[in-house]
């Protein structure tokens, strides 16, 4: 009856919606489409949208990857404790007061897949209101379509921002142009320059007081373009620790047991569930709540060790 578990999941994934589905699966093409000629020529100065903060995506379908699972590994383990972050003096403080916890998610289409998952993690009755911010076919190689820094200040703009994730990455396989010149991708010129705004923009969300996250990218189907996501995940996680966020490595939640792309996964009692997009980048919703499951309870750990503090705090008075 594996055909019929596998029909019931796909039937199951297209109605609870894949934010990665169709409309978001153009933004990235199939991988290296995304990938821009680098030039100088001017381009329109980018428009800055007034803040929107949407329900979850509509339902949409995910293209089926194989008639038959292959390659698929277990549900991983969820008997570890999560890693619990120090909370800031914001969330402490929304904690007393017995405020919801704004937690603003920042990206491109994928980012728009991650604020999915978490809208549903981290719901409303839990004491969590999550924002999106993201925007297809955005990203850090891309500024002189679309300044990041300058486009979500003006889009936060005074509104309550207590955790901001960061999911960034696809859209940036490619050369970047800064000040009259241009680099080709993980070269010593993208490097300087993805890694000076992206510290600025880590530093805007701060200013705003928010606890910050970065999400890596997943195994893609593309070799070539999964390779260019390894390079990139590998340089964004060196650049998070020396900025000191905490990094959130999906590749092993993407991966068969050979560390290969794999469509599918099983959960816990050996059903496969699509786990990718027809695309080869974005998830399923199924897949992005698999891979957002430990940072959701990282926040929410945070969030705990907050209260925790300020019960002992109370208690000591």
């Amino acid at each position: 009856m594996t055909w019929l578990r596998i029909l019931l999941d796909r039937t199951a994934v297209l109605f609870l919606g894949v934010a990665a589905g169709v409309a978001i699966g153009y933004a990235f093409g199939t991988g290296n489409e995304t990938k821009e000629a680098v030039s100088l020529a001017p381009e329109a100065a980018p428009v800055v949208a007034p803040r929107s903060i949407a329900p979850p995506p509509p339902a949409g379908a995910a293209a089926p990857e194989a008639e038959t699972p292959k390659g698929t590994v277990a549900e991983p383990a969820e008997n570890s404790a999560p890693s619990v972050d120090q909370p800031t003096a914001q969330i402490t403080g929304k904690v007393r007061d017995g405020g919801a916890i704004h937690v603003g998610v920042f990206g491109d289409s994928f980012g728009d897949g991650v604020y999915s998952a978490l809208y549903r993690l981290l719901p409303p009755k839990a004491g969590y209101q999550v924002d999106k911010y993201s925007q297809p076919s955005t990203g850090f190689t891309r500024y002189r379509r679309l300044d990041l820094e300058q486009h979500d200040d003006q889009q936060i703009n005074g509104q309550p921002l207590d955790v901001a994730v960061i999911s960034f990455g696809a859209n940036d396989a490619q050369g970047v142009c800064d000040g009259g010149h241009c680099g080709a991708l993980m070269g010593k010129f993208w490097q300087r320059v993805i890694a000076a705004r992206v510290e600025s923009y880590v530093a805007m969300l701060r200013r705003h007081g928010a606890q910050v996250y970065w999400v890596g990218l997943p195994v893609m189907r593309d070799t070539a373009f999964d390779t260019d996501a390894r390079a990139m995940d590998e340089f964004y996680q060196n650049l998070m620790a020396r900025l000191d966020v905490p990094y959130i490595d999906i590749r092993p939640l993407t991966a068969d047991a050979q560390g290969q792309y794999q469509a599918y996964y099983l959960d816990k009692d050996g059903t496969p569930r699509l786990l990718r997009a027809g695309d080869g980048v974005h998830m399923s919703m199924n897949g992005y709540i698999r891979v957002t499951k430990a940072l959701a309870e990282r926040i929410r750990a945070s969030v705990a060790a907050a209260k925790a503090g300020d019960a002992d705090t109370g208690a000591a008075q």
